[in-house]
């Protein structure tokens, strides 16, 4: 109580941009818009456009949203782990490897960067 004004307790609120909360991390939101992203990059530009181009709108725009207002984020290892698999699916998608070919992800980097040059 402050001034005779009772403090509303909550659990969840966004100071200068980022989320705090008991339960969620920022990354939580970070990850959700990086997948919407992705999935709109794939349901949009299919087969029409080539995946050096897909590659690109997803650097512009997925990897941005994802990177936005991280400078201060202190990651734990489970939470690396998890911006690399969301990473990695994007990548397998692109260049059409599922998970039962077995690919390992520095393979996967690799083909990304000849699809690069």
């Amino acid at each position: 109580m402050i001034n005779n004004n009772i403090i509303e307790q909550v659990t969840d609120f966004r100071y200068l941009g980022y989320r705090i909360s008991e339960y969620k991390s920022d990354l939580e939101d970070k990850l959700q818009t990086y997948s919407k992203i992705n999935g709109a990059i794939r349901r949009h530009f299919g087969k029409q456009v080539n995946k050096e181009t897909k590659l690109r709108i997803h650097n512009i725009t997925a990897k941005t949203a994802l990177k936005f207002e991280s400078e201060a984020w202190v990651l734990k290892k489970r939470e690396e782990q998890r911006l690399e698999a969301a990473q990695m699916k994007f990548l397998r998608h692109l260049l059409g490897i599922t998970k039962l070919d077995k690919e390992k992800n520095q393979c996967i980097r690799e083909k990304k960067q000849e699809h690069r040059t």
